[in-house]
């Protein structure tokens, strides 16, 4: 808790010392926007709220020394160490196994015709955690026909090719297509599927609907998808990128986010939580899963689950509001940037 207020302490400062004067229509401050976001927080989705309003916000207008970070999501020179990364797989609701390592998260949706994988990890890890991992819970990872990739990045599509070799139709939207392509990593996998907004993913008795949610890059695709837990359906409201890679790198000499201000990263942001909040809502989503372990709670609900026994409720089923307003934290921030930056 004290952890928490010093946070809010220094939400504060950052928006209040030298931008006092950001102010948009109608009165609206980047203060405003922290506050509603604190509050749809609560205890709960505190670590969201000091990671976006607190750490992330902090760095625009400061750069980090030449040389001091990769960035989330950069591919390392090279494979760490695997009990760095390596976690066993593990069965989370009746149709999905969680398949990642301690920081990423992909998720196999089993259905009757096989297997719907959201999102690839890395390149160097893809085969020890996804297709061993799939194995070792008795599954066939040749059974995997589409793998959602919520972006382009290479913590989440650089197993990609790995997946191709065994027939895995890969799903990007169509700007991440482009950005695989113009950014040429060393990952890239052959073009596959371009989503469309509300594409309708269906294998079996499964459908993962796909809504384009530009912000974290251009191409971001979030979904909606049913899964059941010990016999009854929970909707799932799948994030497919979060941070705000964009501050300090508007200005670099190349890259996905240079040639536009960060003000219209940030509001393009804001729009798509906005969207994808109400179409949760519509669906009813009760669960909030993403592709990081952080970001969802599925790094502390993993050993529970491992642990489960009858009776246990699931940690992953947070509840509809609770869903709301993770989507509102998200949104609020990126609104609160939107005001701050250039």
């Amino acid at each position: 808790m004290k952890r928490y207020l010093a946070a809010w302490m220094v939400a504060l400062a950052l928006v209040g010392f030298g931008r006092a004067a950001v102010v948009g229509q109608g009165g609206d401050t980047p203060e405003k926007h922290i506050a509603a976001a604190k509050d749809a927080a609560g205890t709960q989705w505190a670590g969201m709220f000091d990671t976006l309003c607190v750490q992330s916000l902090g760095r625009i207008g400061n750069p980090p020394a030449p040389g001091a970070g990769r960035g989330r999501g950069a591919q390392p020179p090279g494979p760490p160490a695997r009990d760095s990364y390596h976690m066993e797989p593990v069965k989370v609701f009746d149709n999905v196994y969680w398949l990642g390592t301690k920081e990423h998260s992909a998720w196999a949706i089993t259905t009757s015709q096989g297997i719907i994988l959201m999102d690839a990890i890395f390149d160097y890890n893809i085969k020890d955690e996804v297709i061993d991992g799939l194995l070792k819970v008795g599954l066939n990872p040749a059974t995997i026909k589409y793998a959602i990739l919520g972006h382009w990045h290479g913590d989440h599509a650089g197993g990609a090719k790995a997946l191709q070799e065994l027939g895995t139709q890969i799903i990007m939207a169509p700007a991440d297509w482009d950005n695989i392509e113009k950014q040429n990593p060393s990952y890239k996998p052959k073009k596959d599927i371009a989503s469309t907004d509300g594409m309708k993913v269906t294998l079996g008795d499964t459908t993962v609907t796909t809504y384009n949610t530009p912000g974290h890059t251009q191409g971001t695709v979030s979904s909606i998808f049913t899964v059941k837990d010990r016999g009854q359906a929970h909707v799932v409201a799948y994030w497919g990128g979060t941070m705000f890679n964009w501050i300090n790198a508007t200005g670099r000499a190349t890259g996905e986010y240079v040639g536009k201000p960060e003000s219209y990263w940030f509001s393009q942001y804001a729009e798509s939580a906005a969207r994808f909040r109400k179409i949760a809502a519509d669906a009813g989503a009760d669960v909030y899963l993403s592709n990081h372990t952080a970001f969802d709670g599925t790094k502390e609900a993993l050993p529970k689950l491992a642990a489960r026994k009858p009776g246990d409720p699931n940690p992953l089923i947070v509840g509809k509001e609770s869903v709301q307003r993770y989507m509102t934290i998200v949104g609020e921030c990126a609104k609160a940037g939107a005001l701050m930056a250039k």
